[in-house]
């Protein structure tokens, strides 16, 4: 049977291990907790445990102030430069004959647990844009000049201009700057924050964690069936190491050492052919 439900999974995975023939001395809430962190793994370290997203996020007026806000002139408060008052991160450093003193601006937004890594913040309108849709861009008079001979127009003189004047926006408009931490799940964006106003969109382009309630088929996957067993199957031989050499009737013996290694040495090879088989390879840096 295909696992198809955590309930199904954590079925699966005590069968793998024996049940109902042998009994596996595991208790319920610690097959829970190696499921969810044989998910984090699977989800941080395998391609198919994420999903690249595109998210639509609207700049609000907030958002726009906490970037233009500048560090207080007395420590615990400061004026933005729209003349609010707004909350910096203050950090002070003790020295021999001098307090160092820090602010960091606010400039980020909040997002969801689900997002693991960011890629870019695509590229959006400025006046100082190239390929803006700005009347005032240089786009737009273009189009809005050479509109009536577009019949006549050729179509590769036409795009080899488009790409010219990409290539010009790439150079002259470089990506914004951005700085994300997962454990954070905030996205820092160091830009000016007078070349954007409130209510307009920005496109972040990151990886978001694929969701085992949402898509029922990742309990089916062929790296995390076998890797959550093994974590389980550790977890049932430590469990057994503290009674190594009790005798059971009929002579029995338990052997929860030799449980564990074989556990590991399960667990070691999966998580050797993870970077070789299921992580995405790290793209070349162009600079």
């Amino acid at each position: 049977m295909q696992p198809s439900s955590r309930q199904e999974f954590t079925e699966y995975i005590l069968r793998q291990l024996g049940a109902p023939v042998l009994e596996v001395n595991v208790a319920e809430e610690q097959v829970q907790d190696l499921i969810d962190d044989a998910l984090q793994f699977w989800q941080e370290r395998h391609y198919d445990g994420v999903v690249q997203t595109y998210l639509k996020y609207q700049i609000t007026e907030d958002d726009v102030k906490k970037g233009l806000a500048i560090p207080p002139a007395t420590p615990g408060k400061g004026v933005g430069s729209v003349g609010i008052v707004t909350t910096q991160t203050e950090t002070s450093v003790a020295g021999t004959a001098t307090t160092f003193t820090y602010y960091e601006n606010s400039n980020y937004i909040q997002l969801d647990p689900a997002v693991i890594g960011v890629n870019k913040i695509l590229q959006y309108d400025s006046a100082k844009s190239l390929s803006s849709s700005n009347m005032f861009s240089f786009k737009y008079q273009l189009v809005l000049n050479d509109l009536q001979y577009w019949g006549t127009i050729d179509l590769l003189s036409y795009s080899m201009a488009m790409s010219y004047l990409e290539t010009m926006n790439f150079l002259l408009n470089t990506h914004k700057q951005i700085r994300f931490n997962i454990r954070q799940d905030r996205l820092y964006i160091d830009i000016d924050w007078k070349e954007i106003r409130a209510d307009q969109y920005i496109i972040i382009d990151c990886w978001r964690a694929m969701n085992p309630v949402e898509y029922t088929r990742v309990w089916n996957d062929s790296f995390l069936k076998p890797y959550a067993t093994a974590l389980v199957k550790r977890q049932w031989g430590m469990n057994l190491i503290k009674f190594q050499g009790v005798k059971l009737p009929g002579g029995i013996e338990f052997n929860g050492r030799q449980i564990y290694d074989d556990a590991q040495v399960e667990i070691d090879r999966l998580r050797e052919i993870m970077p070789t088989t299921y992580e995405l390879p790290p793209l070349d840096l162009i600079g």
